[in-house]
Formats: structure tokens, sequence, C-alpha cells
């Protein structure tokens, strides 16, 4: 399973704000924006010549390390949203929240996106009643999502739940059963990740 394991604290502060990937850690002073809200590297602090292209650029790379996806992986999902009916920054966010590991985190299930796919990845979690073990798996309507009998992250999956303020209304979730189930696709006004679809399209389009 190919992921991105370079540090996350510098991923944020090169998007210029915090896109918790460190769970619990990122609502701490320790959060890398809050001690320097500058961007990585020796020229970090200069001066940025902005564009058109650089903004497009930037909410790409955004959203890619928001949901924790890989440049390949990406595409592929832009190109499978283009093909759809309707919007296309939307259906692209659609399929992006859809994604296994980011509905654990919606649903407060895990503190961050790479800790679910490590649940997901030792097969922590059962889609009706079968064990998924895929991250990018693709929850559709009516989906219920039960942890492993017995399993040994029911104690983890508790202390993430904690973090967790609200559900989605797209989703209803049990966090003393630890169970959940997918009671719709999501609409826009619902998906809080912090990314201007439409300048990835523009970026994609060209």
């Amino acid at each position: 399973m190919a992921r991105d394991t370079s540090p996350q604290c510098k991923q944020c502060r090169r998007e210029g704000q915090k896109l918790f990937l460190k769970g619990e850690r990122c609502m701490t002073e320790k959060c890398g924006v809050e001690r320097r809200s500058y961007p990585p590297g020796e020229h970090g602090r200069g001066r940025v010549r902005a564009s058109e292209y650089r903004n497009q650029l930037r909410e790409k790379q955004k959203a890619r390390r928001f949901y924790g996806i890989l440049e390949k992986q990406f595409r592929g999902y832009y190109d499978k949203a283009s093909r759809q009916e309707g919007v296309t920054g939307e259906n692209l966010l659609r399929i992006l929240e859809r994604r296994f590991d980011n509905v654990l985190v919606r649903r407060g299930f895990a503190a961050s996106r790479r800790q679910a796919r490590q649940l997901v990845g030792h097969g922590h979690w059962y889609v009706n009643g079968r064990r998924v073990d895929i991250p990018s798996y693709q929850v559709r309507p009516d989906d219920v999502i039960t942890i492993r009998p017995n399993s040994s992250a029911a104690d983890t999956v508790r202390q993430a739940t904690e973090l967790t303020a609200a559900v989605p209304p797209w989703l209803q979730a049990d966090h003393d059963a630890l169970t959940a189930k997918v009671l719709r696709l999501p609409d826009r006004g619902e998906i809080t990740a912090p990314v201007d679809e439409q300048l990835i399209v523009e970026l994609y389009s060209k």
C-alpha cells in the first residue's frame, strides 16, 4: 500500500494552515503551524510570487495532503469524477469523502487518517459483516460498519471518539457500540474539507 511518509507538520506549514493530520496534537501548542507559521525550508520566509497556476497547484496539493493520497491515485479520482454526471469538483469531493479511512475519521473512530489507514489495514473493521482492509474502499448508502469482535484496537478507537464534536448528517454513529451506518451520499455543504475544488478542476482542465 503506497503512502506518504513525509513529516506531517511540514505538510501543514507548506499549505499555510492546519490540515489536522496528527489528530490531537494539532489542537495543542505543539502544532507545527502554531509554532512556525511560515513554510518549511531555507527560503520559507522569503517572498512568494502569486500566480493563477500557483494557487491552483497549492489547492490540489492541499486536497491530496488532507486526504492522504498520492498524485497518481488523486488523478485517477479526478478522471472518475469528470466522467460522472453533475459538477466535476463536487463529484471529486464526494469520492474522497467516501473513502473508508476518511469515513472512520468523520465518525470519530480514528484521530487521523493515517491512524484510520492503519486500523483498516490491520483488519479491525467490518463492512456489512465482511472484513475490509482497503483504506480506499468506497462506502455506499446503507453500508453498516462495525469493529471486529474482541478487537485489540477498541480502546484506541474509544479514545479517538472523545475528540469528535459532531458526526456529519450523512453518517450515523454509535460511539458506545462502535458501530456506524452510511445514510446517504454527502451534499457539498456537508463536506468540511478546506478545499476550493473549482481551482483543482481548472488545474486539470489545462
